[in-house]
């Protein structure tokens, strides 16, 4: 598919975006394609959702161009309102009429494409079924909890059959049997319409979980976009390695890399692990290790168990190697306790670049983080 500002659902070519007269989006370039949904991952403060506004027409790039469907949007001399943009916004704090019903709500942008009051009503009742929410389809706003809110704001998004999706933390208040229904709803709907979705999120399992693609956003610039296998398993920095899922760096060298097989040296001991295809950094500044490109509890290398966090579903250990601090995950309950000595496998690794902003974390993150 061609990815020229004609044939996608939305482009974006070097849009900077002020706010309160400070710059807060720098120079952001990105496509979505039809069907295609692009998640924004970045921590709070990083632009997310001003990103989105700029979208949506709240608020006017200071420079760059908008366009969806290949329409210029905003740009130049050219600013088309909202209510023209044929965008579906789901907004982090609801923005629900407070005049209105649910059923109301979710009915109007129906209304508003044509539908009769009958049918507009029947669709809108659908879509609150489909998201739990039937029951509650005459009360207003102030008769909802802040999640029912929420729920109602998607099903409004999604009554519009827009172009383009826009949403900003839509789950923040559902719980995971919920985020899992609104999943599959998002992704039936833009198989539909053919219509693009830009997904802002701070939750990395949330980010993987719903988009063909991930952009990573920092201080207001795109940083890395990717699939989620690819930033999660060739992050650009250490900054990338921690914001797309629980990370170790070890000191280590590589000193050989192909693609069947890399070498790298860990202390004194010399270790084989998987090929690495992608250019490598020319001065490396540690090899990461996710949790699960380690196993322990045998294997040629040596350590000593720190600390075990037990999840349920898995194990998470942090050992002492002689590369430093490693944490790793394990199925199934504990196997091993502070202070045991233990052997364990290294199976793959990922060279970052030196002098990279940001640190890691000790304490591995869990998977809803």
């Amino acid at each position: 598919m061609s990815r020229a500002m004609g044939h996608a659902a939305l482009e974006l070519r070097g849009v900077s975006v002020a706010y309160d007269g400070a710059e807060v989006v720098r120079d952001v370039s990105l496509h979505v394609a039809p069907s295609e949904g692009v998640a924004i991952l970045g921590p709070s403060g990083s632009g997310k959702t001003t990103l989105l506004y700029a979208v949506a027409g709240f608020l006017e790039p200071m420079a760059g161009q908008i366009a969806i469907r290949g329409r210029v949007v905003a740009g130049g001399e050219r600013s088309v309102p909202p209510e023209g943009r044929r965008v579906g916004v789901v907004f982090q704090h609801y923005a629900l009429w407070p005049h209105l019903s649910a059923l109301e709500t979710v009915a109007y942008p129906l209304r508003r494409a044509g539908h009769s009051r009958t049918d507009a009503a029947a669709a809108a009742r659908v879509l609150l079924d489909r998201l739990a929410i039937g029951h509650l389809a005459d009360r207003r706003p102030a008769q909802l909890s802040g999640g029912e809110q929420q729920r109602v704001g998607l099903a409004r998004a999604l009554a519009r059959a827009p172009d383009v999706y826009l949403l900003d933390e839509p789950t923040a208040h559902l719980d995971t049997v919920l985020k899992a229904a609104l999943q599959d709803q998002l992704a039936g709907s833009r198989r539909d319409h053919a219509a693009g979705m830009l997904y802002a999120t701070h939750d990395v399992a949330e980010a993987m979980a719903v988009a063909d693609r991930v952009a990573l956003l920092r201080d207001g610039s795109i940083v890395q976009v990717g699939s989620p296998v690819e930033v999660y398993a060739a992050p650009v920095d250490r900054w990338a390695a921690q914001l797309t899922g629980p990370a170790s760096v070890l000191h280590g060298e590589l000193i050989e890399s192909r693609a069947e097989v890399a070498v790298v040296r860990i202390g004194t001991q010399i270790v084989r692990v998987a090929g690495l295809e992608a250019r490598l950094p020319a001065v490396p500044g540690g090899l990461l290790v996710r949790p699960d490109w380690a196993r322990v509890g045998g294997g040629e290398l040596s350590a000593t168990v720190e600390t075990v966090w037990y999840r349920g579903t898995h194990t998470d250990y942090r050992i002492r190697t002689d590369g430093g601090p490693l944490t790793l995950r394990d199925v199934g309950p504990p196997r091993l306790a502070p202070g045991d000595a233990t052997g364990w496998e290294l199976h793959r690794v990922w060279p970052l670049p030196a002098d990279e902003p940001g640190t890691l974390t000790a304490e591995p993150a869990s998977d809803e983080t």
